[in-house]
């Protein structure tokens, strides 16, 4: 008898609990509980990377390299002024170049006409006379020899010039490579302010400088 009262009241107190558990068996059924509060979210820096190697890249690429235009203009007369942007140069370039060119042809051709000619009259030579240039004809062998001399000098000179007017061309284009970024804005400044002074009744001259501060560069790909 004692037993199935208590039987009884266990099923009594028993009966929520168990509703309770099916209620939360229902909740779990229905809904899906994630609990990212220990989870790690890893950043994935392949990307950052590699953006940041591109970057440097198109920084590396855009950079003006003065020692490029050197070697240019030291191959080609003119790239160095190209690769610096400075086309109004080239006629300058070609024509400095040009003068001397000309000078060489004309001097050794007239060189050769003159050695020629002298070497003709000094050995006699009256088979090859038809080989004297008819503008030196009655000249005689003296003066062939001071014109064969004075042709050679020139056309030497000629080339020496050339050699320097190639060397203008690539100490240009390493110059103006230096100086492709080089600060020549208004911040730069230099003025002279003059100032009276009351107390001693004289006036002062006096220099102010305004100097911009300098851009930090971005340095290139390693």
């Amino acid at each position: 008898m004692h037993a199935k009262k208590f039987l009884i009241l266990f099923t009594v107190f028993l009966y929520p609990v168990l509703l309770h558990a099916q209620d939360d068996k229902r909740k779990l059924a229905t809904t899906e509980v994630i609990d990212t509060s220990g989870i790690v979210v890893q950043a994935d820096t392949s990307i950052v990377a590699k953006d940041s190697v591109i970057l440097k890249d198109t920084l590396a690429k855009k950079a003006h390299i003065p020692q490029k235009a050197t070697r240019r203009s030291a191959i080609i007369p003119g790239w160095g002024q190209i690769y610096n942007g400075q086309y109004w140069k080239l006629p300058l370039v070609y024509g400095a170049l040009a003068v001397p060119t000309v000078t060489f042809i004309y001097n050794n051709t007239w060189y050769k006409k003159t050695r020629d000619a002298y070497t003709i009259l000094i050995t006699e030579d009256t088979a090859r006379y038809d080989e004297i240039d008819p503008k030196l004809e009655g000249l005689s062998a003296q003066d062939l020899q001071y014109y064969r001399n004075d042709f050679r000098r020139n056309r030497d000179y000629s080339v020496l010039f050339f050699l320097i007017a190639w060397g203008l061309n690539v100490v240009d284009a390493t110059v103006s490579g230096h100086l492709k970024e080089f600060n020549v804005s208004d911040d730069l400044s230099m003025k002279i302010q003059p100032q009276y002074n009351p107390l001693t009744k004289s006036v002062n001259v006096g220099l102010a400088f305004h100097f911009r501060n300098p851009e930090p560069r971005s340095l290139s790909a390693f």
